[in-house]
């Protein structure tokens, strides 16, 4: 699986950025999909997933109410929505996905259980 994520950049607090990953190479509907993050000399951290269908999505507590996962499966695409966006959000932002056939359950937080990585997109938020 090939992800490429896009649509990061300098933003001033408050505002609002949608990211989109891109997915090819497996089929795109046997994947749960995921938005991790990682701001300088930090752990990689999980900040949303949603299952195969973008019937369930998951958020970070430190996220939830300003970021929303959807998925395009038409388009093999998902994409992160953030709003009110605050100097502490500024990181590389990385989709990931994971094969579900036999893994029951929701997606993990861990990213050492994710299966394939995107190159990262940086957001910038200045104060």
């Amino acid at each position: 699986v090939q992800l490429q994520a896009s649509g990061g950049g300098l933003v001033q607090a408050g505002g609002s950025l949608r990211l989109s990953c891109a997915a090819s190479g497996r089929t795109f509907y046997s994947l749960a999909m995921g938005w991790f993050r990682q701001a300088p000399g930090k752990d990689r951290e999980f900040t949303t997933a949603t299952t195969y269908n973008g019937g369930t999505s998951y958020y970070a507590d430190s996220v939830k109410g300003r970021f929303t996962i959807s998925r395009d499966n038409a388009k093999n695409t998902v994409y992160l929505d953030i709003t009110n966006l605050r100097p502490e959000d500024t990181a590389v932002y990385y989709c990931a996905a994971r094969i579900t056939g036999g893994r029951p359950g929701a997606p993990p937080h861990d990213p050492n259980e994710w299966d394939y990585w995107g190159q990262g997109t940086l957001v910038t938020v200045s104060s």
